[in-house]
């Protein structure tokens, strides 16, 4: 039985959509009368789908409304005994405009607890798992719980078939580009009209990673993007910067390295020369964690299996 403060149409969705989801993606019968809801089949079916009812109902209740996209979510961690996905679709990190930043997987929340709890934290996955995304809600959280007094937001001046000199205009017109992405996760995070203050105070610093060398940064949250494109000495440097109060996420997707042939991706090697250091925390996203349009997940998952099955062959070629 549904409690009498949940409203049916919220939980089965307009036209009864999210039911029809629930009812295409288990392997079990849901009829429902009034606030009366039936499942019939296999036991364990039965408990399945009576688990994501139940998680349901306690999204609802938080006062967070569900979308198909977060029926299709809840459905997809039940398997995991480990997800609480009423838990972890609930968690706020930020809100801003009347929106909050969640993580919206398993993973996902083990990334951003990996931020809480450690100094250097590496999140490496896929496009579009919200690496950069989170690490950015997390940096704007620490900022206004005044846990650090800037945010320092940097990634390598690197991309495929293109360099800062074949750039028209100034130099803060040709690094633009490769900051773009990181202006843009902060601009859904914060007033847009308190950006240009931020970024003229200092509070919020964006900046090509070649700046950094010869700095030491104090409580600030620092975040180094698109970290694949780093090479072994530049990753050194980098984590080298930090200094007390300090904290540093890195992000990066090993699977679209644009560095020149022969030079070894700083975010590739990190992790056999930090592996075991107290304080760092590796965390690994995947396909399963891709939060854009869901076809990007089977784009990267295709592109992961293609990839795995070729391998060898490639291997064998050199």
């Amino acid at each position: 039985m549904v409690p009498s403060s949940i409203d049916m149409v919220t939980l089965l969705g307009p036209s009864d959509a999210f039911l029809r989801i629930l009812e295409d993606q288990l392997a079990a019968d849901i009829h429902v009368r009034g606030a009366r809801v039936t499942i019939s089949g296999a036991a364990d079916q039965v408990a399945k789908a009576a688990e994501i009812v139940t998680e349901l109902v306690t999204i609802l209740r938080t006062g967070q409304g569900l979308t198909s996209e977060t029926v299709e979510r809840v459905i997809g961690m039940a398997d995991d005994p480990h997800a609480a996905a009423a838990e972890i679709l609930t968690q706020n990190i930020v809100s801003s405009r009347g929106r909050a930043v969640r993580p919206k997987t398993l993973n996902q929340k083990r990334y951003v607890d990996a931020i809480d709890r450690h100094t250097v934290v590496f999140g490496i996955g896929p496009a579009g798992t919200g690496k950069t995304y989170l690490a950015m809600a997390k940096a704007v959280q620490a900022l206004q719980n005044k846990e650090v007094s800037r945010i320092i937001l940097t990634r390598p001046a690197i991309e495929a078939g293109e360099r800062l000199g074949f750039l028209p205009g100034t130099l803060n017109d040709k690094i633009d580009p490769y900051l773009r992405p990181l202006y843009d996760a902060l601009h859904d995070m914060v007033e847009p009209d308190s950006v240009p203050k931020l970024l003229t105070s200092g509070t919020v610093e964006v900046a090509p990673l070649a700046y950094m060398r010869g700095r030491t940064l104090n409580d600030a949250f620092i975040i180094l993007d698109e970290a694949q494109n780093t090479s072994m000495e530049q990753m050194k440097m980098f984590l080298t910067r930090l200094g007390f109060g300090s904290k540093i996420v890195v992000t990066g997707d090993v699977t679209q390295i644009d560095l020149p042939g022969g030079t070894r991706s700083g975010l590739r090697g990190v992790q056999d020369v930090l592996d075991g250091v107290d304080d760092i925390a590796f965390c690994t996203l995947t396909s399963r964690d891709v939060v854009r349009h869901k076809l990007v997940g089977r784009i990267v998952a295709a592109y992961d299996q293609f990839e795995s099955l070729n391998q060898p062959r490639e291997q064998h070629r050199r």
